[in-house]
């Protein structure tokens, strides 16, 4: 009977496997830099060269790179092969931000569910500081910085579901998602009661993932989509409204003159 030589890998490929895996689980997000090539040593009690070379073919893999004025970060674009021509229609077509919502149902419920589920105390406290600097950004009228906060927030409970392929799903949609959320506001925000209700809605959610609720949690997340959704609704009839009275009004001047 045969044997197979048993192949001792490389200290290279342990350290790449190691840095993909924090990849996929979030622990290294998009554009975030890597510590020095001597502090990694350090943490994998490995040696620099064997470190350098780690980081070498993950640049190759197109999942480091390297950036003008020193430093390694984690690929800013990461995931976003899926921000085709065909996403770009979706942002502009009268339709899709309904058929998204329909989406974010799906996907943000299941992502409410399992991260009041399986979220650790360090994920709850990552989770409330987004809802801090949502907070604050809300109360400061920061539009620009309270969309960003907004996806962080819903990218911080999707990570704390420790669902590697519903974390990076979500960060792939991530310029889509922001560009959703922020026409979102931009149509529901001059009316103050309904962007007290939407900041209310996101303090709900944060309680059920920490008391660890699953289904209120899933509840909290399906209701603030449904609210949303409702409040565009109701947006688009008071524009319509709006249109016809200005018709009616150059109607009016135009047979008055």
């Amino acid at each position: 009977m045969g044997y197979l030589r048993v192949k001792q890998p490389k200290i290279s490929d342990v350290i790449m496997q190691q840095m993909e895996a924090m990849i996929l689980e979030g622990a290294l997000k998009p554009g975030q830099r890597l510590p020095p090539e001597r502090e990694l040593a350090l943490r994998f009690e490995v040696s620099r060269p064997s470190v350098r070379e780690a980081v070498q073919k993950m640049v190759a893999k197109g999942l480091l790179s390297s950036r003008q004025g020193g430093g390694t970060y984690v690929t800013e674009r990461l995931g976003e092969s899926l921000s085709d021509p065909l996403l770009d229609l979706f942002k502009h077509h009268p339709e899709a931000q309904y058929d998204l919502l329909e989406f974010r149902h799906a996907l943000e419920g299941v992502s409410a569910y399992y991260a009041a589920m399986r979220s650790t105390a360090a994920d709850k406290r990552e989770i409330r500081k987004c809802y801090e600097d949502l907070q604050r950004y809300h109360d400061e009228k920061a539009f620009d910085k309270e969309v960003m906060a907004d996806v962080d927030f819903h990218l911080a409970i999707a990570a704390s579901t420790h669902n590697m392929v519903l974390l990076h799903m979500m960060r792939a949609l991530f310029t889509l998602l922001r560009h959703h959320i922020g026409d979102n506001l931009k149509n529901i925000y001059p009316k103050d009661n309904w962007r007290s209700s939407i900041h209310s809605q996101h303090g709900v959610l944060l309680e059920a993932i920490e008391n660890g609720e699953p289904e209120k949690a899933r509840k909290a997340a399906h209701d603030h989509l449904m609210f949303v959704e409702e409040a565009l609704l109701e947006q688009g009839r008071e524009n319509t409204r709006l249109e016809r009275s200005l018709r009616r009004s150059s109607l009016t001047d135009v047979d008055e003159s």
